[in-house]
């Protein structure tokens, strides 16, 4: 018997109408939210019920709508339909699934799966149209190429396939991995290559329920803002599903346009591994790169002291988590051909395999397996304990992990027993990405990495960059090196695009750039144009060199121009051999080094998501979050009027709010503060806690940096964890106030 489309249709319409009521009345979404919902939800429903294009490129997709119907979902219902996903600062990313019921049938049944799809969440019509509006802004700008890869989310291998039909139905050349591979080894490939751009799909670090793409540029960064912008709203915002059309593998012919080029062989798809084809994968005839072999080269070049590293490698002990990631190969690869034969992976749960089911994380479905994250390294030391024994952890000098696209790199390390008291009795403490990258910083520096004498960039050549939620410890130490220092808003693309700006000469301390820049320091009236280190608080390192040969080859002396967990694992590898050399150890080397350093400092940080993991759900939560960041800017605006406003005992002497101008719109907010609400203690303004949100989901962080005073050699760890608890004392009491 045929369904009533219509009657379908009717229902919802009753169904989410009486849900957006009783929210409304309850006054848990506001007005405005309320508004946008009655006028969005059903009509872009009834589109992808009845639109024929939708039912040809996804038969089953109508099968999962009227079930959500039926089964009256109506909050999931208008989450999956108030608006279009969002493209942000790296692409798209949402819910491939709505429920951890329907993920499984989406790992089971592939990605026509009949389950609850729209135009918020991540699913294969929402890669369609993304990816042809993508591939008609390419074919209109005369690029000719792009790389593809994905991680280990569910259905990321067809996803990946999918998108590379619409990109060979426009014409244009398709480099597709043969695995899930790196996110950095896909920006690697782009410019090594000569590709013009390059998708990942993948969620990064999100929870097993999310997809996406992360959207590369010919150069391997992201796309600048104004080009961004462009690709969405003229390219993408006007692709209807009539306008999608794809190309299988099969009929994807030659080249006749560079049927020399080495590289591709004359073919329109070329695939992308290692020395060998993989025995469970299908070639379709097709050549293969052996694209690990180049990345491995490449990274080969960065290693500061050789000599000393094959000398003291093999004594390490390092565990290596993958976090069912796709760093799994590339990371223990790395290690093991620089000499660090005691790599041990921790296999246990699964964690060493691709599985984007994420079992590891069973018990906390939105927990994110980010290697920056205390629980995520908490499971992967006890996974290591049960596989090793708990003996082992103390041959057990540090753990690296990587998140599913291997883009972040979070580092434990050994605790000497003398300081264990002050961690609760651990063994093993997650080090923050702030003193990872101080002291990696400082190691390379220390190293004579900018040492005009050795034929190397001078001092004054040299500069880094980082988001200003990073800590100041990076800036003092690059001022004491006579470093320069750029502090953009947050996300590499920003930080990319700040060296780029660099590299052509562009005086950043301009108001034009007010978009990128939040603060330079030391970079006027200097030939600054070498980057030795890009550094971001949300575990991103990559290092970008200096001006490239050509405007999209990487950096001259510069590895990929976006962050990198693979190649931050082994330099960090390095930093531990280090220590062994002199006859100490990690841990031991941070305090030394950065913190009892007069010129440097021990500068604390702390960042606490909110909520602990995912978001809150739904307009509800949209909701919250708003009113949450509005009463942090009522408290800000007090400040600068001159109230008093006190924290655990530290008065506020002032407050900042900072608006680049992205997702206003979004939040139904002109003067949306993107980059958070910043109070400080102190009049330096190195003492401060930052409420700062996410543009595109329902979460936001408190980031909090204290320095901590009048330091004692013989107090330092004492000194140390009662600057952290009053840091998360502080944090808790803006908690009470706002929340």
């Amino acid at each position: 018997m045929a369904i009533d489309d219509g009657a379908v249709v009717r229902k919802a319409e009753a169904g989410v109408f009486a849900f957006l009521a009783a929210q409304f009345r309850r006054g848990l979404i506001d007005e405005g939210l309320y508004d946008q919902a009655r006028q969005n939800v059903i009509p872009h429903f009834r589109h992808w019920l009845t639109d024929p294009d939708i039912n040809r490129l996804s038969p089953r997709l109508k099968d999962g709508l009227r079930a959500a119907v039926e089964e009256e979902r109506w909050a999931e219902l208008v989450e999956a339909y108030v608006d279009e996903i969002k493209f942000g600062t790296a692409g798209i990313r949402g819910k491939a699934a709505m429920t951890d019921e329907e993920l499984l049938i989406l790992s089971r049944d592939g990605m026509d799966a009949s389950i609850l799809k729209g135009p918020n969440t991540l699913n294969n019509i929402v890669l369609l149209l993304k990816s042809t509006g993508v591939a008609k802004y390419a074919t209109d700008h005369g690029l000719r190429s792009i790389v593809i890869g994905y991680d280990s989310r569910v259905a990321g291998q067809d996803f990946a396939r999918l998108v590379s039909m619409v990109f060979l139905a426009t014409g244009l050349k398709v480099y597709l991995f043969d695995e899930a591979g790196p996110y950095p080894e896909m920006t690697f490939a782009i410019p090594t290559l000569d590709a013009d751009m390059g998708i990942l799909i993948s969620a990064s670090h999100n929870d097993r329920r999310y997809n996406g793409y992360k959207l590369s540029a010919g150069t391997g960064s992201q796309f600048p803002p104004r080009e961004r912008s462009i690709i969405y709203n003229d390219y993408i915002r006007k692709t209807t599903p009539a306008h999608i059309a794809l190309l299988d593998f099969d009929a994807a012919g030659a080249d006749p346009d560079h049927p020399e080029d080495p590289y591709l062989d004359g073919n329109k798809l070329v695939f992308l591994g290692g020395a060998a084809p993989l025995p469970e994968f299908n070639y379709s005839g097709r050549p293969l790169v052996n694209i690990h072999k180049l990345y491995q080269d490449q990274i080969r070049t960065f290693i500061s002291n050789p000599a000393m590293m094959k000398s003291w490698a093999p004594s390490i002990g390092i565990g290596y988590c993958a976090f069912h990631g796709a760093g799994r190969k590339a990371v223990p690869r790395l290690l093991g051909d620089f000499g660090f034969t005691r790599v041990d992976r921790v296999s246990r749960h699964r964690l060493n395999e691709l599985d984007g089911l994420f079992p590891a994380f069973q018990d906390h479905p939105e927990q994110q397996p980010d290697p920056g994250d205390p629980m995520a390294s908490e499971i992967a030391l006890k996974a290591y304990a049960e596989q090793y024994g708990s003996e082992s952890l103390e041959r057990l000098d540090m753990m690296i992990g990587t998140d599913p696209d291997a883009d972040r790199a979070g580092l434990v390390v050994k605790v000497p027993r003398e300081y264990r008291a002050c961690h609760d009795n651990r063994s093993h403490v997650l080090l923050s990405a702030d003193d990872a990258w101080s002291l990696l910083l400082w190691y390379r520096l220390s190293q004579g990495v900018v040492d005009s004498r050795e034929g190397r960039p001078g001092p004054e050549e040299a500069f880094i960059v980082l988001s200003h939620i990073t800590t100041d410890a990076l800036v003092r130490l690059a001022r004491k090196y006579g470093v320069g220092v750029i502090r953009t808003w947050v996300g590499f693309g920003l930080i990319a695009n700040a060296a780029e700006r660099v590299w052509s000469g562009d005086d950043l301390s301009n108001p034009r750039f007010s978009d990128i820049i939040y603060q330079t320091v030391d970079m006027e009236d200097k030939p600054r144009s070498y980057n030795v280190g890009c550094l971001e608080q949300s575990n991103g390192f990559s290092i970008l060199g200096g001006p490239p040969a050509t405007a999209t080859a990487m950096g001259r002396n510069g590895h990929v121009r976006d962050k990198d967990g693979v190649f931050a694992a082994l330099l960090l590898a390095e930093v531990a051999a280090y220590a062994a050399s002199r006859g100490t150890t990690v841990y031991d080397l941070i305090d030394e080094q950065i913190y009892l350093d007069p010129d440097v400092g021990c500068f604390v940080t702390d960042v606490v998501p909110v909520p602990q993991w995912g978001e809150f759900k739904g307009l509800e939560g949209l909701t919250r979050k708003i009113d949450i960041l509005k009463r942090c800017a009522e408290l800000g605006d007090r400040v600068r009027a001159g109230a008093s406003l006190t924290l655990d005992g530290l008065p506020v002497l002032s407050s900042e709010t900072f608006v680049a101008g992205k997702y206003a719109d979004a939040h139904q907010w002109p003067g949306f503060p993107d980059e958070g609400i910043r109070f400080y203690f102190d009049e330096e303004k190195l003492n401060y806690l930052t409420v700062r949100p996410s543009g595109t989901s329902q979460c936001f962080r408190f980031h909090i940096q204290l320095k901590a005073e009048n330091l004692s050699r013989n107090r330092l760890a004492e000194q140390k964890q009662e600057t952290r608890l009053r840091a998360r004392r502080v944090i808790d009491a803006m908690r009470d106030l706002v929340m």
